[in-house]
């Protein structure tokens, strides 16, 4: 394992969709901000979603147009539908995920649709994306939730994972994630899940692993997916997040120690820890009496820990 990871920072998001307390707008573009100060290079930043729905990211257009600002930085956002994909386009947006949950159970919790329904949705949003000049066009990436089991419904199949990844591909996206929305992941099955479904869209179109450490195996989670060749894992700073819509579902994996292992590992993420760690004051700020998680803040760095080439 040598190289370059990428760390997708997706707690403006996933985070702060799952906390009660709305987040001031002007507090989101700090933590941003922030971030790319400590070189992180792509976040996802908000959610196109109703404000019925999801008051907490009612400011996403905001948010997305101000994170456009800040150079090197790859401003990405989650979206439901069609509707929006192009909110998002307009904004500013350079990636797109559109969530389509393995689990039907979950996908009708969740976004209200069928498998068909969302792969419908995926055909109009690649057909619209395919209208727009090269330049405007996003990255659309089909996110393949509760990939690896389901609250709501227990063990995923794997032929089914498989299935709904090359139909996200038939249907237009242009590349495929995992994400381990309930933490039913564990070292063996991402191994082969990876694998397999790399094997299905092709090795080009595997955009990376979404995990959360709901029952402490994220990092566990993490070194199998390096194993097997992955170079792109989302996290969320202070371990903020989990999905509303799946009962028991908790954090992601936290960005602190995600970038903390492997800077450890001599892996390279552009990413200053010291900085990042400072990061975490900005949320406590703003959101003060909420939990914030990770083993590395709390002890802080090791005596004589010294950063990774391009670690900074």
């Amino acid at each position: 394992m040598t190289g370059r990871i990428l760390i997708s920072e997706v707690g403006p998001r996933d985070g702060l969709q799952s906390i009660a307390a709305i987040m001031p707008t002007e507090a989101k573009k700090a933590w941003i901000a922030a971030e790319v100060a400590a070189g992180v290079t792509e976040i996802e930043v908000g959610s196109f979603v109703p404000a019925r729905v999801l008051p907490q990211l009612a400011d996403t257009a905001e948010v997305v147009a101000y994170a456009c600002s800040l150079p090197g930085l790859t401003v990405a956002a989650l979206v439901p539908n069609l509707k929006g994909a192009v909110a998002a386009v307009e904004a500013g947006a350079h990636k797109i995920t559109l969530p389509l949950s393995v689990s039907e159970t979950h996908s009708l919790k969740n976004l209200r649709r069928s498998h068909a329904q969302v792969l419908e949705e995926v055909r109009a949003i690649g057909a619209y994306l395919r209208s727009l000049p090269a330049a405007q066009r996003p990255r659309f990436e089909g996110g393949l939730s509760t990939a690896f089991g389901c609250t709501l419904e227990g063990p995923v199949p794997l032929r089914q994972v498989l299935g709904l990844g090359e139909a996200l591909m038939a249907a237009g996206a242009d590349e495929v994630g995992l994400a381990d929305t309930t933490g039913y992941a564990d070292p063996t099955a991402v191994r082969e899940r990876v694998t397999r479904l790399r094997e299905v869209v092709g090795q080009h179109a595997f955009a990376g692993l979404h995990l959360h450490n709901t029952r402490g195996l994220g990092l566990a989670n993490v070194l199998a997916g390096l194993e097997v060749g992955v170079t792109t894992f989302d996290s969320s700073l202070g371990g903020l997040g989990g999905c509303p819509f799946a009962p028991g579902a908790s954090g992601n994996v936290v960005t602190e120690d995600l970038a903390f292992m492997l800077q450890s590992m001599g892996l390279e993420t552009g990413i200053d820890l010291p900085r990042l760690l400072e990061v975490r004051t900005v949320i406590q700020a703003a959101l003060p009496g909420e939990p914030l998680y990770g083993f590395t803040p709390e002890a802080g760095l090791p005596l004589g820990f010294k950063q990774t080439e391009g670690g900074s």
